[in-house]
């Protein structure tokens, strides 16, 4: 699922920084398949917009100061993070960089807000871990695993850092504030 809401990342971005004109899109190369299929999905999304989109590259650790350090010469209005198990990983380094370079930055995870990045927006992983909890119970009575269903997540939330709009100078819209899971103060 946190692949398919990557529009709606950028969608909310966008009603945070509405001036901007430029954003950027974070991917790992080292996952081109699922690169590719962001890259493409928001690319298709903002061209449509008439919203130029940069897609920047991280792989390691390393790469991700550069890549804040890149958006703020690029002067975006913002960054979507891709979902990626590396930049999941990350969530927190993620965030204190998106503060420290103050760059309005977006990403799926509740931890990435809470480090300073200014919104959280994908799976509720409470949710996910229930599920994977019941299937292992099903499997454990000795249900087949061949014959449980295909499930999937379809809980989102959305965590809202409001020091962190404050920090970089953003009015966040009541009706955002509204559709919140949770506000950061």
């Amino acid at each position: 699922m946190n692949v398919e809401v990557g529009s709606k990342r950028f969608e909310l971005l966008r009603e945070l920084v509405p001036s901007a004109t430029a954003f950027a899109l974070l991917v790992n190369p080292a996952n081109p398949t699922r690169a590719e299929t962001v890259s493409r999905d928001l690319l298709n999304t903002t061209g449509a917009l008439g919203i130029q989109m940069h897609i920047l590259q991280a792989s390691k650790d390393e790469d991700l100061d550069r890549i804040f350090a890149k958006a703020v010469q690029l002067k975006v209005g913002g960054i979507v993070v891709g979902p990626d198990a590396f930049f999941a990983s990350q969530s927190k380094q993620l965030g204190e960089l998106a503060a420290r370079h103050g760059v309005p930055t977006i990403f799926a995870y509740r931890e990435f807000a809470a480090a300073g990045g200014l919104v959280g927006y994908g799976s509720n992983n409470a949710d996910l871990f229930r599920q994977v909890g019941t299937y292992t119970g099903r499997i454990l009575k000795g249900e087949n695993p061949a014959d449980l269903p295909v499930v999937r997540a379809t809980k989102l939330e959305m965590i809202i850092n409001l020091r962190s709009a404050k920090a970089l100078g953003l009015n966040t819209p009541l009706s955002l504030l509204g559709r919140a899971d949770e506000v950061i103060e």
